[in-house]
């Protein structure tokens, strides 16, 4: 049996660091593991995490995949989705059978993983940034977690011994309905946020942002029926909003990855959803296609610039 009090957190950004030093202030066995270095080495790392206006510091183990002959344990996995596909052969050499849990945005980033036979699926609802050393953490609501595939009745165990006071986990029985609407909103913030280069509270303070993001939820909620998901857009701009309030002046993820170089997850988001659409609607998701090539765009010539200078 999988020893569930060992935690091994896959992605040592700032949704991963967050969760390692709650976990480990519950007592919880944590092992924080690098997901895009695999040079073998372990340290241990004193991580900082502001949160409702407290500082906790902790020590947390850090290692990388090819240092791990095995993981026994609960595997959670805040990596950027785009590298699923190399993550999930390399958990297959290791023969994992442990449940897996993606803390992970955007539609479909669960098909690498479908071989392996615990695996489920969580919607966050947090954000989380690194300035200056420090992970700022904001909490938005619980965070719900489904089944993909495996035994369901693993799913309140494993949402209890990810919870805690400052980052929480439900449990979800209708997961996809959640993905769905999170991957609009998500589209609407990696979107918008980036071209305009603001922070995620600009939705509530801006009403003509706000109108974008009602153009794209609409777009999109009609694409998720297409999908078997009913939503209502009302309901979505709701969560929309309040992600916005509780995040204000935070910046979205693919800005921060734009501004350091690095490769963004909107293939998952503005392109996934095209892909759902499908040929016989591509007038329906021209906007949707439109702000996810000026991201790729964007974050192209950001990576160039950077490397001239």
């Amino acid at each position: 049996m999988t020893n569930l009090n060992n935690i091994y957190i896959i992605g040592a950004g700032a949704i991963g660091k967050a969760l390692a030093v709650f976990l480990n202030r519950a007592g919880k066995n944590v092992t924080l593991v690098r997901g895009s270095v695999n040079d073998g080495s372990a340290s241990t790392e004193a991580i900082t995490v502001e949160v409702r206006g407290n500082t906790f510091t902790e020590n947390i183990p850090v290692v990388t995949l090819n240092a791990l002959a095995t993981l026994d344990g609960l595997i959670i996995i805040c990596t950027k989705s785009f590298g699923n596909e190399a993550l999930a052969a390399t958990l297959q050499t290791k023969s994992v059978t442990s449940p897996i849990v993606l803390l992970q945005n955007g539609l479909g980033i669960e098909t690498p993983f479908l071989h392996f036979p615990q695996l489920f699926r969580c919607v966050l609802f947090v954000t989380s940034q690194t300035t200056s050393g420090i992970v700022r953490f904001k909490p938005v609501a619980p965070c719900p977690v489904g089944l993909v595939q495996g035994d369901e009745r693993l799913l309140k165990e494993i949402t209890h011994i990810m919870s805690t006071a400052d980052f929480s986990f439900i449990p979800e029985h209708q997961i996809k309905r959640n993905v769905w609407s999170k991957a609009i909103i998500n589209t609407v913030f990696n979107s918008i946020c980036p071209l305009l280069e603001t922070d995620n509270g600009v939705f509530h303070r801006e009403e003509t942002a706000l109108r974008l993001a009602r153009g794209i939820i609409y777009t999109c909620v009609a694409i998720a029926e297409r999908d078997g998901v009913q939503l209502e857009a009302n309901e979505v701009e709701a969560n929309l909003l309040r992600i916005s309030k509780a995040s204000d002046q935070q910046l979205i993820s693919t800005l921060q990855d734009i501004q350091k170089g690095r490769q963004t997850e909107i293939d998952t988001l503005n392109f996934a959803i095209a892909r759902v659409a499908g040929s016989n609607f591509a007038d329906d998701v021209r906007e949707v296609l439109l702000l996810g090539e000026l991201i790729k765009l964007k974050a192209t010539l950001h990576h160039q610039v950077g490397a001239i200078s």
